[in-house]
């Protein structure tokens, strides 16, 4: 389950695709695919969201890792591969490695 603070020692990676509308599902059912078949198994996984734009231009991934090893670790393996190669013949990549720094809650 994702779980987002600054005190939560995760790295965090916010992946944002560009994909033209007619292929927005198609992606999201690749990235879904390639996540239930292999990337969950992975080791030092944590977490995962897709999100899709309102304007069907978008699909972002908001996912969490032990380490940036493990994270690469599973870029390495051959199984994500087809999806992944699919993935970027339809769509622009544009991946972002983060850390939580502040999280806001409304106060009542």
């Amino acid at each position: 389950m994702t779980h987002i603070s600054k005190d939560n020692d995760v790295l965090t990676f916010i992946n944002v695709f560009t994909v033209d509308p007619h292929n927005q599902e198609r992606l999201v059912e690749l990235l879904t695919t390639v996540t239930d078949v292999s990337v969950r198994y992975a080791p030092g996984f944590i977490s995962s969201s897709l999100h899709r734009s309102k304007d069907g231009t978008k699909v972002t991934m908001y996912a969490q890792w032990r380490s940036e090893e493990d994270y690469q670790a599973m870029r390495n393996d051959p199984k994500p591969i087809p999806y992944l190669q699919e993935a970027m013949t339809i769509a622009t990549f544009e991946p972002g490695m983060y850390e939580v720094v502040k999280t806001f809650e409304p106060i009542h």
